[in-house]
């Protein structure tokens, strides 16, 4: 099977009614400490909220697409401890993880210049060899919201290490 074609674009171009359906699934809340019922208004200021990143730092947050069909929302929120990488599918998405985290990854260290990424994870996950293929390394912990996540931290350095080893995008 050949792989997916990954597109990121900005959320505020992906319906806004894919995105509450996305924020209200409840596979996906499960693993997300911080997440509350969205409604139309506050899943639209999410968007712009998520969006604005982009002017305030260079990066932020993208739709994802995959292979034309709207699969989630992902890419990098500005932290104080850094860009830190988040991903929630849709649940018939979810095999898709590993080919958009390594496109999101790509994109942002080859193409918006950042030095590190950080990923943080709620304890629900057990997430230490999933990341690890990846290059990520334990980085002790956050609390964002008031709620505990692992923390893990991939560098420039160690992605095109582990981005040589693998074969080239035929994309």
């Amino acid at each position: 099977m050949p792989p997916p074609r990954v597109e990121f674009v900005r959320l505020t171009e992906v319906p806004l009614s894919a995105v509450l359906t996305l924020l209200n699934e409840p596979r996906n809340a499960r693993h997300m400490p911080l997440a509350a019922t969205a409604t139309e208004t506050s899943a639209a200021k999410w968007v712009q909220e998520k969006d604005g990143q982009w002017e305030l730092h260079g990066y932020g947050p993208w739709g994802i697409l995959v292979d034309g069909e709207f699969a989630g929302w992902g890419g990098f929120q500005h932290e104080a401890n850094g860009a830190d990488f988040a991903l929630v599918l849709l649940p018939e998405h979810w095999g898709r993880g590993a080919d958009i985290t390594r496109a999101a990854l790509r994109t942002g260290f080859e193409e918006l210049g950042l030095d590190e990424v950080i990923i943080a994870l709620p304890f629900t996950r057990s997430p230490t060899r999933a990341v690890a293929r990846f290059g990520f390394v334990p980085d002790g912990e956050v609390i964002y919201g008031g709620s505990s996540f692992r923390q893990y931290r991939l560098t420039r350095d160690a992605w095109a290490t582990m981005s040589a080893d693998e074969p080239a995008d035929p994309r």
